[in-house]
């Protein structure tokens, strides 16, 4: 996985420190930053105006990492450009000629898929001058928090939206699995595990609705087929690893009654152009001001085939 950079790692970065210095200047004249500033200092807990802007990126950034369930779910790739081209070899055959049962290859050949990094996940609070005026340092803190928290809701949306848009006939299997109406259980997780085995991939991730793990703590196979080990993550939502070597990840954004098992390592790509970034703002005809969290990424699935997906899956405990 990879996490959001904290602000000391983006300062050793080319060309950021030239970009923070602008970013100071105008943030001395925003009344949201300078306020924040201000009782930084009354607090005793800021010094100057680069330390309140660095303050305010490690909140938003610490506050997405524990939501960031997507970057469980998929290959996480930082990128510098605007558009990346994946090749993929398609599967080749062996033949024998002659008697001689001399066995040739067939050269591989490849596909091309081009991700480009076009889309914007953002997020801006707002606040009236009246408000930034009469705020506590908590309420400040908290509205920021908030800002990284929705920054990672949409970003594991768009990560589960970009699973779904696979169409039926190329999920693994060629359709998805029938849940039969029934609880999520062990039978059920080594049929979707199954579904990518068969597919010459291997799930290393099985993709839940929380009322989904709900049903399978009910179920004595899984509980002795599970293990907690270190990838175990409780308070995000990452529970462990089953034996079959897929870990489970839960999140309320997956559809109640639908499973997801994927090996993340082939199956789909987050580019990471920009990665979270925060920046301050200011709209005076609107007398608003505030903070904007932003980052860059693309989308792309790579193998669809190494993506199994299940429904209909009974959607009460």
């Amino acid at each position: 996985m990879t996490s959001p950079q904290l602000f000391e790692a983006l300062m050793q970065q080319s060309g950021f420190k030239e970009e923070f210095t602008r970013t100071i200047e105008k943030a001395r004249m925003n009344p949201f930053t300078s306020r924040y500033c201000q009782m930084g200092l009354k607090e005793g807990i800021l010094s100057d105006m680069a330390g309140a802007l660095g303050r305010m990126h490690d909140m938003v950034v610490e506050a997405a990492k524990p939501n960031l369930i997507a970057r469980e779910i998929i290959w996480v790739r930082p990128t510098t450009e605007a558009m990346v081209r994946f090749p993929k070899a398609k599967k080749s055959k062996a033949y024998v000629v002659a008697e001689s049962g001399e066995v040739f290859k067939v050269g591989e050949k490849y596909e091309t898929v081009d991700i480009s990094t076009n889309v914007l996940i953002r997020h801006g609070a707002e606040w009236t001058r009246e408000f930034i005026e009469d705020a506590t340092w908590p309420v400040m803190e908290r509205q920021m928090e908030e800002a990284g928290r929705a920054i990672a809701e949409l970003e594991t949306e768009k990560i589960l939206a970009l699973y779904n848009s696979i169409a039926n006939a190329d999920l693994a299997g060629g359709a998805p699995l029938a849940g039969g109406g029934t609880a999520m259980d062990w039978n059920k997780v080594t049929a979707i595990w199954d579904a990518v085995q068969n597919e010459d991939f291997s799930a290393k991730v099985l993709v839940l609705h929380p009322r989904q793990v709900t049903q399978l703590w009910r179920d004595d196979k899984f509980i002795h087929g599970f293990y907690f080990g270190e990838k175990a993550d409780i308070a995000r939502g990452v529970l462990g690893e089953t034996y079959l070597g897929m870990k489970i990840v839960k999140s309320t954004k997956v559809t109640n009654g639908t499973a997801f098992a994927i090996d993340i390592d082939v199956a789909a790509v987050m580019l990471l152009r920009r990665d979270i970034t925060t920046e301050p703002f200011e709209n005076p005809q609107t007398n608003t001001y505030g903070l904007v969290a932003s980052e860059r990424v693309g989308l792309g699935v790579l193998r669809s085939k190494a993506v199994a997906k299940m429904t209909n899956i009974a959607t009460t405990v």
